[in-house]
């Protein structure tokens, strides 16, 4: 009779979500009362106290009836022991503090909650380690159930068998529960009915692991609101959320942290920390994924003599090689297999062409040129994708792979030779001329390239302005970078140069000098394998500007000597003048630069290009003014300056008025100096061009100081000093450090100059 009683009071009292100080607050009944009753140590409370207890709890009139004839002992305890099906928790568990925060919220948020049960629909993929942290959890909140806890294995996704059918888990339940055979109805629906009346108003846990479907998992709901249940799946269960209300949690991989804590659990601190930078390769390629990292520390764990470096050279060559094994619950590779399988023939394809895009991810956009199959379809399968936890979805709206899932897909799903290089070609063209597009947008008066059409299927982006094609730019920059290795490798080699071409302008205005200083030499080794010597001078041109912009004296001189030869080969006059225009930038000698700028006006004179000769002009300027020249100098940038007014030409204007701010600084014009330095800033901003923004700040402080606006020229080197260090450029920022110090700076840490 004690333990019946017990037993009620504990399960009505967590159902109510009170502790025992809380109820005996509510009730009048003393604490060490309610804890002798719950403990089984007072058996015989007065009746009086129970009545106190049962109006607390608010129980409707078939538990009061209960309760008091447990108090009475006329109540006949249950035969059945309670059920406590839970598998062995994991061993070690590491991580995971928020899902397993956000599962407590749930089950505190859902207790008693008339009418409603409280369901937890986990999904991730394969191997990611959903059934670990269901299991962690429900044996860390086991008192929560004093009812029982029932577990079953639906095999959704199983090596050996088809998905478990619901009736048959129902029956594991009934058995469970201790109903006898005799009893259990022989209809399905009936059944399930039969274990709905058995757990309702009961406190129990029933833990659903690799759940197929919500079909699999709606006859197994009971429909009181005592019960919680937690559901895994690789698929997203979107029904089980819509119509029974569950909360939905997504398990991704781990931390960096937490795979080290998880190898170090596994081998021993010892073994991790004699083999650091192994480890380092380790966590790094299994990224986070616990099946991996469990199959990695496994194999390690049986060959004591197999050293760590040896394990990451052997996970470098062939990462699902070594995450394979005859047991499949101990192979990524079958893991994963089982997800695959179940996709449809079109699912199917669509993963393994995500495996060959290039980049870290894709937006739908990108995602309908490699597919080919339109806006709508493509959305569609991408969303089943992202349901079955092949794939993910981030704020940004771009489809994530982890990199072993990719791997796995380049090799699982076979693609025809022709579907896979039409896709590939799709793809980059995509990304060609949306990126040609997005610069004609940031410089409309720079000379193009000519592109061939885009291939059938492709359908480049539109962009509205500078500051989408900026946006877009700065989104896909890690993607045309691949993009750029991918055509290279695929010997599609002017698709490789034309994206260089595309990505200098904006390379240029966000300060990625060593990016640039990438794509350019990659150009070059494609321009080289083409018979078009355009191409091929243009290419040594531009890598050469990029050596400039990083100070690599040498390497520029010889990159811009081979294109200057190049174009003297062509006898064409236009080439050789972008050779001698570039060739200026280089030399620390201003009479060379000058000779080699004025060089590149003479050229551009004769040839109709009025944009072109504006440049020239501002770069006779400049360089004159560099050798004391300020009269020649300012007379060239006037020139300059009204050829791009008339040809709206905003950067050339902006250039020019840096120019003009130079020669009025140098030559004693200090407010005008200001007046124009200040007009290149505003237009540089407008052209979201950062890097020249940073150089003209540096330059306006100078009149400032001249002037005796300290507090001016303070903060317009502050704001250069804050955008150098954005963009890396460390020597420049360290000049300015010096002029901030010799204005009275010292006593500001650097982080707030």
């Amino acid at each position: 009779m004690g333990d019946h009683l017990a037993g009620a009071v504990r399960r009505l009292r967590l159902r109510a979500g009170l502790t025992q100080e809380a109820l005996a607050e509510r009730s009048g009944v003393s604490v060490s009362t309610i804890r002798g009753v719950e403990t089984g140590k007072r058996r015989n409370p007065q009746l009086a106290s129970v009545r106190q207890l049962a109006a607390a709890l608010d129980l409707r009139p078939t538990e009061l009836d209960e309760l008091l004839a447990a108090a009475a002992g006329t109540a006949e305890p249950s035969a059945v022991p309670v059920p406590r099906q839970l598998p062995a928790p994991p061993r070690p568990f590491v991580g995971r503090e928020d899902e397993l925060g956000r599962l407590d919220a749930v089950a505190r948020a859902g207790s008693g909650t008339a009418g409603t049960v409280v369901v937890s629909a986990i999904a991730g993929a394969g191997g990611v380690g959903k059934s670990w942290l269901v299991l962690h959890w429900a044996h860390r909140n086991a008192d929560r159930f004093p009812d029982g806890q029932l577990f079953v294995d639906l095999r959704g996704f199983s090596p050996d068998s088809d998905p478990m059918e619901p009736a048959v888990a129902v029956r594991g339940f009934l058995d469970a529960l201790g109903v006898e055979p005799g009893r259990i109805p022989v209809a399905a629906h009936a059944q399930a009915a039969l274990l709905r009346s058995l757990v309702a108003d009961k406190s129990m846990l029933l833990v659903l692991d690799n759940a197929a479907d919500t079909a699999q998992v709606t006859p197994l709901l009971p429909g009181g609101s005592t019960c919680t249940v937690v559901v895994t799946s690789r698929n997203r269960l979107s029904g089980l959320v819509t119509g029974h209300g569950a909360h939905h949690l997504s398990v991704d991989t781990l931390t960096d942290t937490e795979a080290r804590t998880l190898l170090a659990a596994r081998l021993g601190t010892a073994r991790i920390e004699a083999e650091p930078a192994a480890v380092d390769e380790l966590v790094g390629r299994c990224g986070g994924f616990p099946l991996a990292l469990s199959i990695v520390a496994g194999r390690a764990h049986t060959d004591p003599h197999l050293s760590l470096t040896e394990l990451a050279d052997d996970l470098r060559d062939g990462a699902l090689d070594v995450l394979d094994d005859a047991d499949p619950a101990a192979s990524l590779p079958a893991v994963l297999s089982l997800s695959h399988r179940a996709l449809s023939d079109d699912e199917a394809e669509v993963f393994g062409l995500l495996a060959i895009a290039p980049g870290p991810g894709i937006r739908l956009a990108a995602a309908v040129s490699l597919t080919g199959r339109g806006r709508s379809r493509t959305r569609a399968l991408l969303r089943r994708l992202e349901q079955a936890s092949l794939i993910g979805k981030d704020a940004s709206g771009r489809y994530r792979m982890h990199d072993l899932i990719r791997r796995y897909a380049a090799t699982a799903h076979h693609l025809a030779d022709g579907t896979r290089t039409a896709a590939l070609r799709r793809v980059l063209d995509f990304y060609t001329h949306t990126a040609h597009a997005a610069d004609r947008l940031l410089e409309f008066h720079r000379e193009p390239i000519e592109l061939a059409a885009p291939v059938p299927g492709c359908h480049p982006q539109a962009l509205s302005d500078i500051p989408a094609a900026m946006d877009w730019f700065e989104a896909e920059h890690q993607n045309l970078l691949a993009a750029q290795h991918a055509a290279a490798a695929h010997a599609l080699h002017s698709t490789a140069w034309q994206l260089a071409w595309t990505l200098n302008n904006f390379h240029y205005r966000r300060g990625h000098r060593h990016d640039q200083l990438a794509v350019w030499r990659l150009a070059v080794d494609s321009a080289r394998r083409l018979p078009d010597p355009g191409a091929q001078i243009l290419t040594h041109r531009l890598l050469g500007r990029a050596h400039v912009v990083l100070g690599h004296h040498e390497e520029a001189i010889e990159a811009l000597n081979e294109a200057l030869a190049l174009s003297e080969q062509q006898d064409d006059p236009a080439l050789q003048a972008q050779a001698h225009y570039t060739l200026a930038s280089i030399w620390p000698d201003g009479r060379r630069a000058l000779e080699h700028a004025r060089r590149a006006l003479h050229l551009y004179q004769g040839l109709d290009q009025p944009i072109a000769e504006a440049n020239a002009r501002n770069a006779v300027g400049w360089y004159a003014a560099r050798v004391g020249e300020y009269d020649t100098g300012r007379e060239h940038c006037q020139a300059a300056l009204a050829l791009f007014e008339d040809h709206q030409d905003v950067d050339g204007q902006a250039q020019t008025l840096d120019s003009l701010g130079y020669i009025d600084h140098h030559s004693g014009r200090h407010h005008d100096a200001v007046r124009h330095y200040r007009q290149a800033i505003s237009l540089y901003r407008d052209l979201d061009n950062a890097y020249e923004t940073a150089d003209t700040l540096d330059r306006l402080g100078h009149p400032h100081t001249s002037l005796g606006d300290t507090d001016q020229a303070l903060a317009v080197w502050r704001e250069a000093l804050e955008l150098y260090r954005q963009q890396g450029r460390e020597q420049e920022a360290e000049q300015v450090e010096q002029q901030l110090d010799a204005l009275g700076e010292q006593g500001i840490p650097g982080g707030a100059r």
